[in-house]
């Protein structure tokens, strides 16, 4: 790995560690997640002005009125769309920096990715490239459209909050599939996990989140 992509200091190998142990006392069990979590250079999706808060558990701008999620919240998504076992096709809505497209690429099949914001879509790829992660197909759209030409998906993971969980997501996803979705308006969003079964769709609602909105059209 090239010395951007290690890190040092604030950055470095040691400090991802220190953000898995962390991610394990808050009840993060799989260990498949945690070390993908700690090899992943986090501090390369943001600005370089903020590489040095990169593996706080905390939220941070990357421009357009968008943020990269806390490394809880990305750690946990992961593990609830994987609990029941590998997924071969995962559709993500949400691109954004990247880091969660870098998480889901080295634990699925491949991860068809989609983004509304053209530059935010761009740096991804960039980063995602500079990683060697080639599973990944990237779409320019509006997230509520989803992907229809690569569906059924076994696995959706939504990285904004709609009001409710939009028709076309629900219809592409495949008969035993599951997708991870905030739901809700401002302060009052919920982490929701849907399964498709064979008769319709099950939802399990999990606990309280904090998302941007999920906004329709693309910029």
């Amino acid at each position: 790995m090239n010395p951007t992509l290690q890190g040092i200091g604030m950055t470095s190998r040691r400090t991802r560690e220190r953000m898995t142990r962390r991610l394990l006392a808050q009840g993060i069990t799989s260990n498949k997640v945690l070390d993908v979590m700690g090899r992943t250079p986090r501090h390369i999706f943001v600005d370089e002005a903020l590489s040095s808060r990169a593996y706080e558990d905390t939220a941070l701008p990357i421009g357009f009125n968008q943020t990269i999620s806390q490394p809880y919240i990305v750690a946990k998504m992961t593990e609830l769309l994987l609990e029941f076992g590998g997924l071969g096709k995962v559709l993500e809505i949400g691109t954004g920096c990247g880091y969660q497209t870098a998480i889901l690429a080295q634990l699925v099949g491949h991860v068809y990715t989609v983004e509304r914001i053209m530059p935010l879509q761009k740096k991804a790829k960039d980063h995602l490239w500079s990683l060697k992660l080639k599973n990944i197909s990237y779409q320019h759209s509006d997230g509520g459209w989803g992907w229809p030409e690569h569906a059924p998906y076994d696995g959706i993971l939504v990285a904004a909050a709609p009001s409710e969980i939009p028709e076309m997501l629900l219809e592409q996803m495949a008969v035993g599939g599951v997708m991870i979705i905030p739901i809700g308006r401002g302060g009052r969003q919920e982490l929701q996990r849907v399964f498709r079964t064979v008769d319709g769709y099950e939802v399990e609602e999990l606990e309280p989140v904090t998302f941007v909105p999920f906004l329709a059209g693309r910029e």
